[in-house]
């Protein structure tokens, strides 16, 4: 959770010897504590190095542009990609959903319970169904139907762009049931986590529990994903299934399946608030 003067630091680069070293100096330099250090590099020779530094540095808010140049110097001598974030600036998130509730109450409830280190600034619905739900926890709920016509989906994206431009860090789809076209992911200006059953591509479109049960599967999962211009394939944060048998209904397994999703939603989100997730190509590395 949030401390005074505390930050991380995210870097990735390619492989090559020094780089601890090197960026412990430079803390060491300007009077900064190494809290927790955690690294990864994909290959013995030749892979690409990741590390997520947590640090204490007293009066950070004064010394951070001191701090930033040392560590820009640092950047340019390994081509360094890396950011500097403030654990005492909680991440602005919005939410997406429709009607199903229980990914969204689940991200609403253990951010009241001081669990996620966010502060929800609003949930955006195409369905009023919730609004009560969502404002007994003090959060705005906005209703922004999908009308009717050619350009139903284009007006609606620009009031929800409206809406978030400037004002969220992070946007996340609590089975919300309407795809993002490629230009709103574009111009949204902030990450955005999706949540889905893992039965994908198997069991694609309506009615997915039913036609699994038909199928006799034996795993059900979700998976919580960072959503691209390429439909739920963009870089995957976590996943998790549960065993389920031939005893179970269709709506057995659906509840099953709801309780999976909104762990493993909740687990995305409390890892990208913490600055744990560093996107690699299509993938991910957690630290």
């Amino acid at each position: 959770m949030p401390q005074s003067d505390t930050a991380r630091l995210l870097i990735a680069c390619d492989d090559q010897p020094g780089i601890v070293a090197a960026v412990a100096g430079v803390l060491a330099e300007h009077g900064a504590n190494i809290i927790s250090l955690d690294q990864h590099s994909t290959d013995e020779q030749g892979g690409r190095f990741f590390q997520r530094t947590v640090l204490h540095l007293d009066g950070l808010a004064a010394k951070r542009p001191a701090l930033e140049t040392s560590i820009g110097d640092v950047a340019e001598r390994f081509e360094m990609e890396w950011s500097l974030h403030d654990t005492a600036t909680r991440k602005r998130v919005a939410i997406f959903v429709s009607k199903y509730d229980h990914c969204l109450m689940e991200l609403l409830w253990r951010t009241q319970r001081g669990e996620l280190d966010i502060d929800v600034t609003m949930v955006v619905s195409n369905h009023p169904d919730l609004a009560e739900s969502v404002r007994s926890f003090g959060v705005p709920f906005v209703h922004i139907p999908r009308g009717e016509g050619a350009d139903a989906k284009a007006e609606m994206e620009a009031r929800q762009l409206e809406l978030l431009q400037g004002n969220v860090d992070l946007v996340v789809l609590a089975r919300y049931m309407q795809i993002l076209t490629d230009d709103f992911i574009a111009r949204i200006g902030a990450p955005v986590i999706n949540i889905h059953h893992s039965f994908l591509p198997a069991f694609v479109g309506a009615n997915p529990y039913a036609r699994a049960k038909d199928r006799g599967v034996k795993l059900i999962g979700a998976t919580a994903h960072y959503a691209t211009a390429d439909l739920d394939e963009g870089p995957i944060i976590e996943q998790d299934v549960t065993r389920v048998t031939h005893a179970e209904s269709a709506a057995e397994l659906q509840r099953r399946g709801a309780d999976v999703e909104r762990f493993v939603l909740a687990r995305a989100v409390k890892w990208h608030a913490e600055d744990r997730v560093i996107v690699h190509g299509r993938s991910t590395v957690i630290l």
